[in-house]
């Protein structure tokens, strides 16, 4: 087994995180990072945003230090007052194709 020093060599290593988890790590690191840059480009503080949504400031909290993951209602909340919602999109492949 490899030498893992950094958490990028951890996540990295398709023998101790599967494709799946490595995805959804991804996602839910950059959607955390979209809705702190939304908050913060608004000068918005959590307990602020907290009364814009009605989702608790202390829920706020948990959600932008990664601790819990929301439910979908609990972040539709969230991201309307920030200007924002949720939407699928396909995935394609290099060649344009999914």
């Amino acid at each position: 087994m490899k030498e893992i020093n950094t958490f990028a060599d951890y996540i990295s290593d398709e023998t101790r995180v599967s494709f799946e988890e490595r995805q959804k790590i991804n996602f839910e690191v950059e959607l955390i990072g979209k809705i702190i840059e939304a908050r913060e480009q608004r000068g918005y503080s959590q307990r602020e945003l907290a009364e814009l949504s009605g989702v608790k400031q202390p829920a706020i909290a948990r959600l932008e230090s990664m601790k819990s993951t929301p439910r979908i209602d609990t972040l539709l909340k969230i991201l309307h007052p920030l200007g924002y919602t949720l939407s699928v999109t396909p995935i394609h492949d290099e060649s344009g194709k999914i």
